[in-house]
């Protein structure tokens, strides 16, 4: 079974809580400067750019959506 580490991530906008549970080894290559495509390959989207950024999903369509 591969290690996993939580990882708390709040989002900076509306101030909720997810958390993440990604594989150890992925982790540190990600700390480490490896992209989280690649150190995560098996999160979603969304769930890298939680890691990234902190951003939640609601909150990315809302700050981020363009108008047409």
């Amino acid at each position: 079974m591969t290690e996993t580490i939580t990882v708390s991530v709040p989002c900076p906008f509306c101030q909720n809580s997810a958390e993440l549970d990604v594989p150890f080894e992925g982790y540190k290559a990600w700390q480490s400067g490896e992209l989280a495509q690649n150190a995560f390959p098996d999160l979603s989207a969304d769930e890298r750019e939680m890691l990234i950024s902190g951003t939640c999903p609601t909150c990315w369509d809302e700050q981020f959506a363009f108008e047409e």
